[in-house]
């Protein structure tokens, strides 16, 4: 048959071939070149179409050419129609019937695969639906969900033509430039987005032809792509120099950017993380370019353009391999550049691997100009169109995500890290000296063996005979007892009952509605950390005026104040069982109060660190105090004494001697470091002042891991997912832990791959640390921010879920209440606030 003969010419079938590549396998095991077609016309700025089953492509300058890529024996259909130069190609939404369209300067016309078929077996020339005519050169076009409306980039213009009247609905004019690309917003059909050579990206309403929402400019040079993701909600667009912008399109967040991505940094980055981590792994000829190499601008591209932007399906792949993240929470993307194709992680913002056409030799085409992609193939695969920047070709490509991914990923550990200790303690770990001594733990309340003989006593002792030398006014001061002790230390009865004792549930919504505003001291006294006792029932809070504060977990009353302090507190920590508050502070010590009796019971200085205190808290279930001191994490046992003894009250009996101490790599200077409290763990994370996280084993005493570059900022603050008494959470849920640096937003790791498995930005934070916090369910993160709000983010998505106002200054200092849907924050002018769930 004729049709049959038109099917065959010009193409070239390409077998599987065992040539070398990056996986240092066969190049079968990563892309296989389908297809390869010579045109008689080069094709290098066009676009192109893929489907769940099929590609379609110009070829010979006007004639259409739709790819089967699941039936091997309906594999070329060519279609003509028109006159003039393919320009652009689009396939439709729905499975039955197929249409596609294709437009060109002379008229725009659409097909139906079904019925074009149907046409060649019965020997007759398939003809299709001509929409319109003389519309000008398109670049773009694109079907509305339902496949009722398409929209047609022509010049300055995007036009709304309607398939069953062949009608134009409606001009949008507003861009300065040829528009390049737009898309319907498929939860919003009403909505349509598009991206110009003006750099920028409009929002309109088509019904009614008016501008939702116009963009500033974004880039130096035009935006070529545009793709809307419908699970979480964002608009992600790429320009001609390799820049990459993630919009938020949920409602209320007024189209925020979510995060902009240099691709040509991102994929040094990849090479560089990827070379240190396996140096001896990669061929010379497939190694990706060094930072060196790309300086010398001879033959490596040194810009990667944003030509084609499509979903990618990990569902066998990256999500199955972190463990983490199911793949619903774990969304990527192709991004189809001129050099290669770049898998690009959304929840992380990282590439998670890399595939250039010369890296393997059998492919054709090693430049592209145009690209179409489609990752959700019957067998798991991605298809890729493909045309020559320079020449004629046109190439089909299938590519394994899967295989693409296991080839290029860092090697994992040979025993994964996780904070649940998986063996006993060993006989040389410094905590074996917690578990076998115990006066490592803080004394109970003992009381005093009576005494059969009073010896060396005054004669008035402790009688009610008056004599001069115990009555003088001094010594009634120094010896009277603590006046803010409220009902000896106990709670009412209405206080006690305010709280209920049971297990909170974990679907409980997030606590966004402010209950109560409190300042906690007169003038502008900063607010520098907060934080719940682990009954839910207290929160302490470091303040500016040197001064540790203690309120209800409701903010009434009257606080208790622990002073002291000869500088700002930074840090305040509960102890497991409540009874003790430790508290440091920029003079460079370490205190731990008495909860009840509201007195300072020890006190760690210059006489055992000779450098200042940044951080600490209470480890190993009360057992230790963890500290850092300059480049070293030291773990100290204490001793508190709490026998009353009013003659030598002021004789301190406490005390705390360092068990052992760990310098950090590089010998740099520790800024945060974070140990679960409420079970036994032998790991400790740290962060230091040269970007980098290291986790310490203390149960053999050494560093167990170190993350390079995990900011670009150094970490100021790690938050571990610690849980609750009050809540239950998956095992593997606990290995997760949360760093923020100033400037570069709230990284979320998982501690059994080291890794980095989602980014939280949107909130402003540039200048001031703000703090984070894990609620007790796992499910959200919350955080400050300098624009006066605090943000709450669900794990499963980068996007905030909820922006908390009523502050009147920088939100310094978050924390969730353990026991209860509350959510405590401390602003910068010295005020606390309180959030509820609604």
């Amino acid at each position: 048959m004729k049709c049959e003969a038109e099917q065959s010419q010009g193409l070239q079938m390409e077998e599987q071939q065992d040539i070398a590549s990056t996986d240092g396998g066969y190049v079968g095991d990563i892309v296989i070149e389908k297809f390869l077609i010579e045109s008689k016309k080069s094709t290098p700025h066009v676009q192109l179409a893929c489907s769940m089953q099929h590609s379609a492509f110009p070829l010979h300058g006007n004639e259409l050419c739709v790819w089967n890529t699941e039936d091997p024996s309906q594999q070329l259909l060519a279609l003509r129609g028109h006159h003039q130069p393919i320009s652009a190609v689009t396939f439709g939404n729905t499975a039955t019937p197929l249409l596609i369209c294709s437009a060109s300067p002379d008229r725009v016309i659409m097909w139906s695969l079904d019925e074009c078929r149907e046409k060649i077996l019965e020997g007759l020339i398939p003809r299709g639906t001509v929409l319109g005519t003389l519309l000008g050169t398109v670049l773009y076009l694109r079907f509305s969900p339902d496949d009722r409306i398409i929209a047609m980039c022509a010049g300055n213009k995007i036009l709304m033509l309607d398939t069953e009247s062949r009608s134009t609905l409606v001009e949008l004019e507003g861009h300065q430039g040829p528009v390049t690309a737009a898309e319907f917003c498929t939860w919003r059909a009403h909505v349509v987005i598009s991206v110009s050579e003006d750099r920028s990206f409009k929002v309109w309403d088509h019904r009614n032809g008016s501008l939702i929402y116009n963009s500033p400019v974004l880039a130096a040079s035009p935006l070529l792509s545009l793709l809307v993701i419908e699970g979480s909600k964002q608009l992600v667009t790429g320009c001609a120099e390799g820049q990459l912008w993630v919009f938020s399109l949920v409602d209320k967040h007024h189209y925020r950017c979510v995060t902009h991505a240099d691709l040509r940094k991102k994929r040094e980055r990849f090479s560089t993380r990827r070379l240190e981590s396996n140096p001896g792994s990669l061929p010379e000829e497939s190694r990706l370019p060094s930072a060196r190499e790309l300086a010398k601008g001879d033959d490596v591209e040194v810009t990667l353009p944003v030509l084609g932007l499509a979903h990618c399906d990990l569902s066998l792949g990256l999500a199955s391999e972190c463990g983490l993240l199911s793949p619903e929470n774990t969304s990527c993307l192709w991004i189809g550049s001129s050099a290669g194709l770049l898998m690009f992680n959304l929840a992380n913002f990282e590439l998670e691997a890399v595939l250039h056409y010369r890296d393997f030799r059998n492919l054709s085409i090693q430049i592209a100009g145009s690209c179409a992609m489609m990752s959700k193939t019957s067998d798991g695969k991605a298809f890729c169109v493909l045309t020559a920047m320079f020449g004629n070709g046109i190439a089909g490509l299938k590519v394994d995500p899967t295989a693409l991914l296991r080839c290029q990923q860092h090697p994992t550990l040979g025993t994964p890290l996780s904070v649940l200790p998986s063996s006993r303690v060993l006989p040389t770990s410094p905590l074996h000296f917690g578990v076998v001594e115990s006066s490592a733990q803080p004394a109970r309340h003992r009381q005093p063996a009576a005494r059969s003989v009073v010896r060396d006593q005054p004669l008035v002792f402790h009688s009610k005979v008056r004599s001069s030398g115990y009555t003088s006014a001094p010594h009634a001061t120094m010896f009277s007892p603590k006046t803010n002790i409220k009902n000896d230390c106990k709670r009412s009865s209405e206080c006690k009952n305010s709280y209920k004792w049971k297990e909170s549930p974990v679907q409980n919504s997030p606590p966004t509605r402010l209950s109560r505003r409190l300042a906690v001291a007169e003038g502008r006294a900063a607010v520098r950390c907060i934080q719940f006792s682990g009954d839910g029932r207290r929160l302490a809070c470091g303040s500016a005026n040197h001064l540790a504060l203690v309120f209800d977990a409701d903010l009434t009353g009257t606080p208790t104040v622990f002073p002291g302090h000869d500088g700002a507190v930074n840090t305040v920590c509960w102890s497991h069982d409540g009874r003790w508050l430790l508290s440091v502070s920029q003079d460079g010590t370490l205190r731990v109060w008495s909860a009840r009796r509201m007195e300072l019971a020890l006190c760690l200085g210059k006489d055992l660190l000779p450098k200042p205190v940044q951080s600490a808290q209470f480890y190993y279930i009360d057992t230790f105090i963890l500290l850092s001191s300059g480049p070293e994490v030291q773990l100290f046992t204490y001793h508190i004494d709490t026998c009353k003894d009013e003659i030598r009250r002021y004789k301190p009996k406490s005390r705390g001697r360092a068990v052992v101490r760990l310098p950090m790599t590089g010998a740099v200077e520790v800024t945060s470091l974070s140990a679960v409290n409420d079970f036994y763990s032998y790991l400790v994370l740290t962060a230091g002042r040269n970007r980098t996280l290291e986790a310490f084993d203390l149960n053999v005493g050494r560093s167990a891991a170190v993350i390079t570059e995990a900011h670009s900022r150094p970490v100021h603050q790690i938050c571990q997912n610690k849980g609750s008494s009050f809540m239950t959470q998956p095992s593997q849920l606990y290995n997760l832990f949360a760093t923020t640096a100033v400037a570069d937003g709230i990284r979320l790791w998982d501690l059994r791959t080291l890794r980095c498995e989602r980014r939280f930005e949107g909130h402003l934070n540039r200048c001031y640390p703000c703090g984070i916090a894990f609620s007790p369910c796992g499910r959200y993160v919350a955080c400050g921010a300098e624009d006066r709000h605090a943000y709450v983010y669900e794990m499963g998505s980068s996007t905030f879920c909820h922006r908390l106002s009523g502050h009147t200054d920088t939100v310094t200092g978050v924390a969730f209440s353990p026991s209860a849907s509350q959510l405590a924050t401390a602003t910068l002018d010295g005020k606390l606030h309180l959030f509820v769930a609604e």
